[in-house]
């Protein structure tokens, strides 16, 4: 009986080392497979928000694959350049070098929806005026006006909410600098 006793205390403590050894590495898996989705969420949907703020885009209904709805109308730089009141609109924009970083953030295996801080920044915007209004430009605002003007670095607050197993960006709030 003593054997036996401590026999099945054995197995009880190995399958319970082994129940938390994979229960560990299904949290790990699970955490990665959704921090990765949410950075290219985050990357690539900002990267083409700013290229259609730009005019390098056309097709606005690309965004519904990052953002949902909600965010798209009521997002300020995007509908006025909807409107042809980018700053963007005289310029010829070729190419972007767009970089976003993302501060830690935690979600577990469960959660569908996730609270991230980025700071976007794009340090090269590659384009001139457009030939037909770079004379008007040059006189109204000086030489250095041939190219775009800079984007301005900004930090964000995102929300996102996975629905149907897809993260989609459903606030993008940005946050004022003290």
């Amino acid at each position: 009986m003593k054997y036996l006793r401590r026999g099945v205390w054995y197995l009880a403590g190995r399958l319970l080392v082994l129940c938390l050894v994979f229960g560990t590495a299904i949290t790990v898996f699970y955490y990665a497979m959704n921090v990765s989705n949410i950075q290219i969420i985050l990357k690539d949907g900002m990267a083409s928000r700013a290229k259609i703020i730009m005019g390098i885009e056309e097709d606005a209904a690309e965004l519904e694959k990052y953002f949902q709805s909600g965010q798209l109308s009521a997002d300020e730089q995007l509908l006025a350049a909807q409107n042809g009141q980018s700053p963007y609109e005289a310029y010829r924009v070729r190419g972007i070098d767009h970089r976003l970083e993302l501060k830690y953030f935690w979600l577990w295996p469960w959660d569908n929806a996730v609270q991230v801080s980025i700071h976007e920044t794009i340090p090269r915007i590659d384009g001139r005026v457009r030939g037909n209004r770079a004379d008007e430009i040059i006189a109204q605002y000086g030489d250095a006006a041939v190219y775009p003007p800079d984007w301005p670095e900004t930090d964000y607050s995102a929300r996102l909410v996975r629905e149907n197993g897809q993260w989609r960006i459903r606030e993008l709030q940005r946050l004022v600098k003290e």
